[in-house]
């Protein structure tokens, strides 16, 4: 019986160190997708973004796109180019929107460009559509998963602060949270997706007591402290979305005057960034210093 005991248990661990090597080499046999390794032509458009060349870092996205066609990402980056785009030129990444708790909660004043927009909006319809063909092939595809959540969170973007559509907002802000989370259960380590999270968390626990407590009946909450929790992850460990993380991070620590926090982040940003105004001036507001004339212009 001993005998018999001994040589089931050699048998289950041949068994399980088969299946190990099995798996290890399916695992290596399956390359990373562009969102969650570092693609140098992807990695140089991002950086042309936040600088602000926004032409120069939409060539770069399209030029990847058209050479990958099947993948979200792709069209996630053309989308974010327009999006942060017409952000910048509205004023928005900046702490005279943020601190105008009117503004913060209701949008732009006026409306945003028209075909910029229309752009924004074709990219993000093929991003989405190109992520629900992953998914179908695989439910918990991470390009795909990432796709949707990325989608639908710059929707609710522009839904809120351009387009003034709250409602819409809120659907997409949902759907943006669902994904994000879908894909931290299979990459936990895909920091870029804490953005969804931490923007949603951080509006949502933003608005008013009676607000927030009609939303809670219709599952959507929110939790200002863990949005900024959230936002510190991607700003942290972020791959494209980092700088994008640390200013919204940056802005809401103003708002919250957590000035050392907002401080710290807007001088790495204006270090990375050295000829982008904007980190700049945002830089020099929360140390309360002069802002340089050559600054002062509006986008």
């Amino acid at each position: 019986m001993k005998r018999l005991a001994y040589r089931l248990t050699c048998l289950a661990a041949l068994l399980l160190l088969a299946a190990s090597t099995c798996f290890a080499r399916i695992e290596s046999d399956i390359p990373p997708g562009p969102a969650f390794t570092t693609v140098p032509e992807l990695a140089r458009g991002f950086h042309e973004l936040y600088a602000q060349n926004f032409s120069e870092a939409r060539e770069i996205f399209t030029t990847w796109e058209e050479a990958h066609p099947d993948e979200p990402f792709g069209q996630v980056a053309i989308a974010a180019s327009y999006l942060f785009e017409e952000l910048y030129r509205q004023g928005v990444l900046t702490s005279d929107f943020f601190l105008d708790q009117k503004r913060f909660l209701n949008g732009i004043d006026g409306k945003p460009d028209s075909d910029r927009m229309k752009n924004f909006r074709g990219a993000v319809e093929r991003a989405r559509v190109l992520s629900k063909q992953r998914l179908k092939k695989n439910p918990k595809d991470p390009e795909g998963l990432f796709g949707l959540a990325l989608a639908a969170g710059m929707e609710s973007d522009a839904y809120a602060i351009l387009e003034k559509k709250q409602l819409d907002a809120l659907k997409r802000l949902k759907e943006a949270n669902e994904n994000a989370k879908a894909l931290l259960t299979v990459e936990p380590d895909a920091s870029d997706a804490y953005v969804a999270l931490g923007v949603a968390n951080y509006i949502i626990g933003s608005l008013n007591p009676g607000y927030r407590m009609a939303l809670w009946f219709v599952s959507i909450h929110g939790d200002k402290k863990l949005g900024m929790e959230q936002l510190s992850k991607t700003a942290d460990n972020g791959r494209y979305l980092e700088p994008f993380a640390k200013i919204l991070l940056a802005l809401t620590a103003r708002r919250e005057k957590q000035n050392a926090l907002a401080q710290k982040l807007l001088l790495q940003l204006t270090e990375e960034f050295p000829f982008n105004p904007t980190y700049a001036s945002e830089y020099a507001k929360a140390m309360g210093r002069p802002i340089p004339a050559e600054m002062k212009s509006t986008p």
